[in-house]
């Protein structure tokens, strides 16, 4: 029989540490503690605990004194030395404050970035299924450029295949549509609420946490299940199952579950309800014609492995789908593009959502190993100042310690005495900080757009303040302790101690690196900030202000629109109207096989496709470069398109006016009348796609109303017309509006979410900084206060005595800047690739920033060189 023996580093460990009469007793109740807890909870919990007994233990009464030393009495011994740690800090209470406050302000902001990066790395991690869920992608070369893309939108007949053909790597396989706001009534209750179309087997594979219903929730076709908010919004306490519901109030549902909100840091965190793909199918036409059709890409698939089955061998399993099971119509398009099935894991959806040649490459993850990095060198900058001003302050220390050792003091007591002295300190300053984190984490969740917490009840969260405490009061006292334990008393008690230059040189690297790090956090916020502006400046082919939209989600709005069109008008806060199948910030349609004269069969197909009405043109003013735009005057134009720049130039056609684009073997065609710059309708830092705009005369395909707000009106005055028209004309739709403007807006919000973040942290490091730099300067105004007396005696002005006093620190920033800079520039450079369309980074930033650090600089310092510079010289010399 096989018996499971607890981590053998720790058990070493433990017995390295313990007094040799304990090891025999404590550690077989360790051992009999650990058997018993491998029975209920398994090795790895066992193991974890484990290793929290032997840490605990860790401590006066069980640690074996350290041979050839004995010591008597520890509680007296550790008590002595924080009432003389209390006592010199009351006795210094300009520096105790300092220190302290600049540490808590450290620990401060490494808290709040942990609990930012902890967010972050635990997202989806509220599904018990979170390491076998993944999502299905395709990837695929162009044989013409070389290029490989990949997609998370599929096609209707590739969730069929899948279950057929690969049951034994899956357990779930999921057809769902894109996650969307829907409108959900009861009578005249109306909510907007975010909801998911997917099949029944979502329940289970999200594990959803269900208060009221089971995982066969969704099992009946017209089925919905809410979110424990949206329940309580329309029914309050009462029992909402089997109650009827309306979606866009179009499709009739039946309550049949209400699960737990599920946690903002989830894919699905926005996700209010769940109702059946079955459903929006039956309720679409359009989505009904696609499935048997392979041409169009329009939805997504979500799958959960089988017990046991890898997500490696799954992939492996799944790559060739194109070749072994793809429709044989498409083998020749699949010979020639090479496509791929891809498993994207929900442990990558997060972080890793951004992609190179269709695979994941990063994103966020970049940005929690980038302020990790920063909430650990502003911890350093805390300690690097409590560090300076003890080691500075030496001196103060050196008879102490000399008396100290003439009585029989041992180094190792002198070590622990400062040790214990900075862990008095770093105490304080972490109860300082908790408190700072508590009264600044709700502007922090705003700046964030996080709900974060400080977890007091839970143990994780001691236990890790615990190990932040030790390493932050290692970190920061060890080399003081070490350093002022050195001074030999003999000459310490003669007076004769001179520490000489050289002993300042440690500070002098220490503050060097203390402004490397700031000023590379404010040339990484300058960037930042550059590359959102950059973006924000690029022509985006529209003209955005005054544009609201408005969602179709009613049924009745079929064939109204000419009558809200003129009503609209007839407001006089109104000067146009149209219709698109698409939000004009977005692409919803992305479809393949057009073909047209002279197109190289090697050339990829696919376009993004936006249907309009007529008048759509003149709404967002878009600018023709070639052609007309869609007119009623000429009948022929309901087989028109125009095209964008971009498609333009893909279809290497001299004059693409007249031309034709034609598409199921040339069943279908259509002429360009028109060529257009391109729409900026996706990301602002990407290249523009190549588009189609067809004209809709009959409205089949639109989902959105624009309306365009006069110039003369008010957005306040328009609003409310504009509503009475719709509420007028179709009384059962939910009047919805947004913002173009605010919603192109939102394409920036990551990016400026990090610009504020970074700029926090450089606010702060540059604070730090400077505390420590006030410190360092009164301390050397103090011990240079004969100097300043005899050479004000002597004739010396307070502007030189000013530049004396402040020439080291200024060198030392100057040092700072010159390898600050090729730092930033690289790290800075490496960030800015990931963007096609991006800024360059300017001299004059660098300059900015060094400058800017300067001036910092020389402020901070002055304010002592000064006053020291002002002191009457009698004061100083009166002694001598």
């Amino acid at each position: 029989m096989n018996v499971s023996n607890p981590p053998k580093l720790f058990l070493r460990f433990f017995r390295w540490y313990c007094r040799p009469k304990l090891v025999d007793h404590i550690e077989g109740d360790l051992i009999e503690v650990y058997q018993q807890r491998l029975k209920k909870l398994g090795k790895r919990k066992a193991d974890t605990k484990f290793i929290i007994d032997v840490i605990l233990l860790f401590r006066p009464s069980i640690i074996k004194p350290i041979e050839g030393y004995q010591n008597l009495n520890n509680y007296s011994m550790f008590r002595s030395y924080f009432k003389i740690g209390w006592r010199n800090l009351l006795r210094n209470k300009g520096y105790s404050l300092i220190n302290i406050g600049g540490l808590a302000l450290g620990m401060a902001v490494a808290t709040l970035i942990g609990l930012w990066m902890y967010d972050e790395i635990s997202f989806d991690t509220n599904h018990t299924n979170y390491e076998q869920i993944a999502q299905v992608r395709i990837r695929s070369t162009d044989p013409n450029t070389g290029i490989t893309r990949g997609g998370e939108a599929v096609q209707f007949p590739m969730g069929a295949s899948l279950k057929s053909n690969y049951p034994e790597y899956f357990k779930h396989i999921l057809m769902a549509f894109w996650v969307g706001d829907h409108v959900l009534s009861i009578n005249d209750k109306k909510l907007l609420r975010t909801g998911e179309f997917i099949e029944a087997g979502a329940p289970d594979m999200l594990s959803l946490k269900m208060l009221r219903g089971t995982y066969a929730g969704l099992n009946d076709t017209h089925a919905i299940i809410l979110s424990k908010s949206t329940a309580d919004a329309f029914f309050g306490n009462e029992d909402p199952i089997n109650k009827s519901l309306k979606i866009d109030n179009r499709m009739d549902v039946t309550i049949t579950g209400v699960y737990e909100d599920l946690p903002q840091n989830a894919r699905f965190g926005e996700v209010q309800f769940f109702s059946p793909w079955d459903l929006w199918v039956l309720s679409n036409d359009w989505v009904k014609r696609c499935e048997n059709n392979w041409g169009n890409s329009s939805f997504n698939i979500y799958v959960q492995l089988q017990p046991n089955t890898s997500m490696e061998t799954a992939a492996a399993g799944i790559k060739d789908f194109w070749f072994k099971n793809g429709p044989k119509e498409l083998q020749e398009d699949v010979k020639k593009y090479k496509p791929e099935l891809l498993l994207y894991p929900m442990s990558q959806w997060h972080l890793y959502s951004e992609f190179k040649d269709g695979l994941p490459a990063g994103g966020r993850i970049t940005f929690v190993w980038l302020f990790g990095i920063v909430g650990v060198f502003v911890l350093l900058l805390a300690c690097i100042n409590f560090m300076n001003l003890s080691t500075a302050r030496s001196e103060k220390r050196a008879r102490e310690v000399g008396v100290r050792k003439a009585i029989g003091s041992v180094k190792l007591q002198l070590v622990q005495q400062f040790v214990s002295e900075s862990f008095l300190v770093v105490l304080l300053a972490f109860v300082l900080s908790l408190t700072m984190v508590s009264l600044s984490l709700s502007l922090f969740n705003e700046l964030a757009e996080k709900k974060l917490m400080l977890p007091f009840s839970q143990p994780i969260f001691w236990l890790i303040s615990f190990a932040f405490i030790l390493l932050t009061g290692l970190l920061s006292s060890l080399y003081p302790a070490f350093y002022l334990s050195s001074f030999q008393p003999v000459k310490v008690l003669k007076g004769a101690l001179r520490l000489g230059r050289l002993a300042s040189m440690p500070r002098k690297v220490l503050v060097v690196i203390q402004f490397t790090v700031s000023i590379v956090l404010i040339i990484g916020t300058m960037v930042v900030y550059r590359q959102i502006q950059f973006a924000r400046d690029r022509p985006i082919g529209y003209n955005r202000e005054g544009l609201i939209s408005v969602p179709m989600n009613d049924p009745n709005y079929s064939g109204k629109y000419d009558v809200i069109k003129n009503e609209l008008l007839n407001t006089g806060v109104v000067s146009e109207m149209a219709l698109s199948s698409s939000p004009i910030t977005n692409v919803w349609n992305n479809v393949g096989g057009f073909t047209w004269d002279g197109k190289d069969p090697e050339l990829a197909s696919d376009f993004s496709v936006t249907n309009v009405t007529y008048d759509f043109g003149n709404l967002v003013n878009w600018q023709m470069i070639m052609g007309r735009d869609f007119s009623r005057s000429f009948k022929s134009d309901s087989a028109a398109i125009i095209i964008n720049e971009t498609a333009a130039n893909y279809l290497g056609l001299k004059n693409p006016v007249g031309e034709f684009i034609k598409a199921n073997n040339g069943k279908n065609s259509w002429q360009i009348i028109g060529v257009i710059k391109d729409l900026i309708m996706t990301s602002p830092y990407s290249s523009e796609k190549r588009a189609f705009f067809f004209l809709d005369f009959k409205y089949d395909a639109v989902s959105q109303i624009h309306v365009k707000i006069k110039p003369t009106a008010s957005a306040h005055e328009a609003l409310p017309k504009i509503e009475a028209v719709f509420k007028k004309i179709v009384p059962s739709a939910s009047f919805d509006y947004k913002f173009v403007d605010q919603e192109y807006a939102k394409k920036f919000g990551q990016e400026e979410r990090i610009g504020k973040l970074a700029s926090l942290f450089a606010i702060l490091a540059i604070f730090i900084s400077c505390l420590g730099l006030f410190g360092l300067a009164s301390f050397v105004a103090e011990q240079r206060t004969k100097e300043i007396g005899i050479r004000k005696v002597m004739g010396a002005s307070v502007l030189n005595l000013w530049k004396m006093l402040s020439k080291d620190f200024v060198l030392l920033v100057t040092i700072s800047v010159l390898i600050s800079i090729p730092a930033a520039c690289y790290f800075m450079n490496n960030w800015l690739e990931k963007y096609e369309y991006r800024t360059e980074m300017a001299w004059w930033i660098f300059a900015v920033a060094g400058l800017g650090a300067l001036l910092i600089t020389l402020s901070t310092v002055s304010y002592q060189s000064i006053k020291a510079a002002l002191a009457n010289p009698v004061n100083s010399l009166r002694s001598e």
